[in-house]
């Protein structure tokens, strides 16, 4: 049953959690919620370039959008290992204060992986390890360990997203890497809903995003007929900005009237 529409102006003191934060749509998503949390809040920001994570750290906080005292804490790690994941929560726990009242984390880094390629192909245990490694086992164990890092309070609301696609519901031939790694996440989040009543959990697909990865499953798409609907989508200029789906995103949450382990996708709000 859909919780009851509450419906917030913000997400109160936050400790944010972003992975993939420092290209495309994590990027989007960190400008638009360091705008949506109140003075005193924390954005930990996880990806493998530490360039571009300063320079979207020096850029949001300088913004006029973002509230005082916001602090943005950056993380260069390569979340496939245990180490980066591990990187990520000792940053989280080191950021945490008693008066932050919302642990928010956004699970975004993910990697298309090799669609070039149909199932027959991926005969390496060492390659399709080491996509699962990044996509899914990682994300398991970081949203674990930062459930386990801030245990249930009275006063802490705790939100979990998964970042999913269209892809964990529908397959994509030559896609086996990407739509196994996507289904497997949003099921994790559906068991992680059923288990922890208190936790908000969301997959949100957030649509066709013009971003470095749409541009390789064009160019790389080994499936004719998938690698025609993406041109296609380019053709007919259908494809989202990361500003707009981040928007979205947002606004569910805001209103925040969703069934905790649903799967949302862009076009359903």
């Amino acid at each position: 049953m859909a919780s009851p529409a509450r419906g917030r102006a913000d997400f109160g003191r936050a400790l944010c959690v972003i992975t993939g934060a420092s290209r495309g749509f994590g990027r989007a998503l960190a400008k638009q919620v360091s705008g949506l949390v109140r003075a005193g809040s924390v954005l930990v920001l996880a990806a493998r370039s530490a360039d571009d994570l300063q320079t979207l750290r020096a850029e949001l906080t300088q913004s006029g959008a973002s509230p005082p005292g916001l602090v943005v804490q950056c993380v260069a790690a390569d979340l496939g290992s245990a180490q980066g994941v591990e990187s990520v929560v000792t940053t989280c726990k080191a950021a945490f204060t008693e008066d932050i009242d919302h642990v928010f984390l956004i699970n975004n880094a993910g990697a298309l992986g090799d669609v070039s390629r149909y199932l027959k192909g991926f005969t390496d245990m060492t390659e399709v390890n080491s996509y699962l490694s990044l996509n899914v086992s990682s994300m398991l164990c970081l949203t674990a360990s930062v459930l386990q890092a801030f245990p249930p309070r009275p006063g802490l609301r705790r939100t979990a997203i998964n970042v999913s696609s269209l892809t964990a519901l529908q397959p994509f031939p030559s896609w086996v890497l990407y739509c196994t790694g996507k289904a497997a996440r949003d099921m994790m989040f559906r068991v992680l809903a059923e288990e922890q009543p208190d936790v908000r959990v969301l997959n949100y697909a957030p649509g066709p995003l013009d971003t470095e990865m749409l541009r390789n499953a064009v160019s790389r798409t080994a499936d004719p007929t998938i690698k025609k609907s993406f041109v296609d989508l380019y053709a007919k200029g259908e494809v989202l900005t990361c500003e707009a789906s981040s928007s979205k995103l947002m606004k569910l949450l805001l209103e925040d009237s969703f069934t905790s382990g649903a799967h949302v996708d862009f076009y359903d709000i």
